[in-house]
């Protein structure tokens, strides 16, 4: 006589009483990834260079960081290595070597202080906007190690139009003030004029982060259940 079946364990419950959704995970060791971390630790080299007054490698490593962001792109969209992850760290990567290169260039003072104030104040309150928006998106349970464990996907940040723009005029501004220093006298970038309007894309980029709905999406709300088989 076979002996009964034990029954299945239950889903284990969320605070509301409802069975918990077992969590997302996604491959997040892929080609893409690993570009966008090394663009991340080229960073302290990049500023130790400028620093250092080293602005031949300081360039060298600034079109390093464009063409790896190329080819993270690339890769992401010709192979599908698309992740969660990856809209975290590109926007990372990003804002590593801005504030890196705010800074540096400021502590030498070849980027007025008033400006740099600008650009880091953004990033910072972009920064803990996006600490609090995986806090509440992390489905249940809420722990350190969950909180920290980005194979489970919680939130995707969707970059507004404007902070496009802003991006890319903020890399060509730091690029144009970092390769001054190496090209003859004679060579007119416009930094002056690039940095007003460096100025008002950032504040305006701000902005469209508050009032964007599209710039962030919560991916356990988007989840479908599975029937029961």
């Amino acid at each position: 006589m076979s002996s009964p079946q034990s029954p299945e364990p239950s889903p284990p419950l969320v605070s509301d009483g409802s069975a918990a959704t077992p969590p997302l995970h996604e491959n997040i060791y892929t080609i893409p990834n690993l570009l966008t971390v090394s663009r991340i630790l080229s960073c302290p080299v990049l500023g130790w260079s400028i620093l250092h007054d080293d602005f031949f490698l300081a360039t060298g490593l600034l079109v390093y960081a464009g063409l790896s962001d190329l080819a993270d792109g690339y890769l992401a969209r010709r192979f599908n290595m698309h992740s969660v992850l990856g809209t975290i760290l590109d926007p990372a990567a990003d804002k590593t070597l801005m504030t890196t290169l705010t800074v540096t260039l400021a502590m030498k003072g070849l980027l007025p202080v008033s400006l740099a104030s600008i650009i880091i104040g953004r990033d910072v309150l972009l920064s803990l906007s996006a600490f609090y928006i995986r806090y509440t998106s992390l489905p249940a349970p809420k722990t350190f190690s969950r909180y920290w464990d980005f194979s489970i996907p919680s939130a995707e940040v969707r970059p507004t139009m404007i902070s496009k723009y802003n991006t890319f005029a903020q890399l060509a501004l730091m690029c144009a003030t970092t390769v001054t220093p190496i090209l003859p006298a004679q060579y007119n970038l416009f930094v002056p004029e690039m940095q007003i309007l460096v100025a008002v894309t950032t504040v305006w980029s701000g902005l469209s982060y508050v009032f964007s709905k599209d710039a962030v999406r919560i991916v356990s709300e988007t989840r479908k259940k599975l029937p029961p088989s």
